[in-house]
């Protein structure tokens, strides 16, 4: 047996800007009726906000109730007639939802409608809670296409910071930490890795930035994960090799003025007394473990036989 036929009926429309005109002025709405097996089952409605742009609205107990009961095809095919009338009819190029994050429900039904995940507005909610942004464009592929679907999906999936650190040693063995001018621990030169930069070309490209100096990566030395620390999310940091280096570096650099405010070459007493506390583990695990780990947890090896506690970030 087939699935019952959705229908949308036009039930409200404020002046004539639920028209085809694509010059219709905000504050505008077109509502309709979401119909599926004979009965109405709740309201999808459109509610102009600027030039080419709408917000995307649904309500009904009916929808509640399938929502719940995760029937959602009725609803998701009326919100897809709704979003394709919006570009195909009244010239829209962009349809936006706006839903409380603790809304699973509804973040779910936007999804279902083509929307993708692109943010979250804090304190936009009329009872000052945050709200996440959805959003979908007329020149956005199917979400029945396989470019559609995997740009769905990749919207909404949890994104993790990437950090890329290096070490650079004198022949004495002393380690180059970065004296910082937004926090007192000093830490390895390097950075946040940008989208679609691997974290190779990231430590490169940080260490150009931040110091003026060009290097080579010789090798990974680890993958060390951070847990969440003062207001900073968890984040992975790929730790490489960046060589063997004459201590006269630290006169030749270039400082970036916004970030660094000087580099200091630091033997182990020097890094525990000034150095971020796990990049004080991790130099410790590192001289105690040349060769390196694969993994690291706070600068601990948490999968050694005599692995201690992560330490703090």
């Amino acid at each position: 047996m087939g699935k019952p036929a959705v229908s949308l009926a036009v039930t409200s429309a404020v002046v004539s800007a639920a028209s085809s005109a694509v010059d219709s002025a905000a504050g505008t709405a077109l509502t309709w009726a979401v119909g599926s097996a004979g009965r109405v089952v709740g309201t999808v409605t459109l509610l102009r906000t600027g030039d080419h742009v709408a917000e995307l609205t649904w309500s009904g107990a009916e929808l509640a109730e399938l929502a719940e009961l995760a029937e959602l095809e009725p609803l998701r095919q009326g919100l897809n007639l709704a979003v394709a009338r919006a570009f195909d009819e009244l010239g829209l190029h962009r349809v936006e939802a706006r839903i409380p994050t603790d809304d699973v429900t509804g973040l779910r039904t936007a999804a279902l409608a083509g929307l993708r995940r692109e943010g979250v507005l804090r304190g936009a909610a009329t009872d000052g809670s945050d709200e996440v942004v959805l959003g979908r464009l007329a020149g956005d592929p199917a979400v029945s296409s396989r470019d559609g679907f995997i740009a769905l999906l990749n919207a909404g999936l949890p994104t993790k910071r990437v950090i890329a650190h290096g070490v650079l040693r004198d022949p004495a063995g002393r380690v180059l930490l970065c004296e910082l001018t937004y926090k007192e621990e000093w830490d390895l030169p390097g950075g946040v890795v940008e989208p679609g930069e691997s974290p190779r070309e990231g430590v490169v490209r940080e260490v150009r930035e931040e110091l003026g100096l060009a290097v080579a990566p010789l090798r990974l030395l680890t993958v060390n994960w951070l847990r969440p620390w003062r207001g900073w999310d968890d984040a992975c940091v790929f730790v490489f090799d960046l060589g063997v280096h004459d201590p006269s570096l630290v006169h030749r650099l270039a400082l970036q003025p916004a970030e660094i405010a000087a580099a200091h070459w630091c033997d182990a007493e020097a890094v525990v007394r000034r150095g971020a506390a796990a990049t004080g583990g991790l130099l410790a695990f590192l001289t105690a473990s040349p060769h390196g780990a694969a993994y690291l947890e706070g600068g601990v090896d948490p999968l050694g036989e005599q692995a201690a506690p992560p330490s703090p970030r």
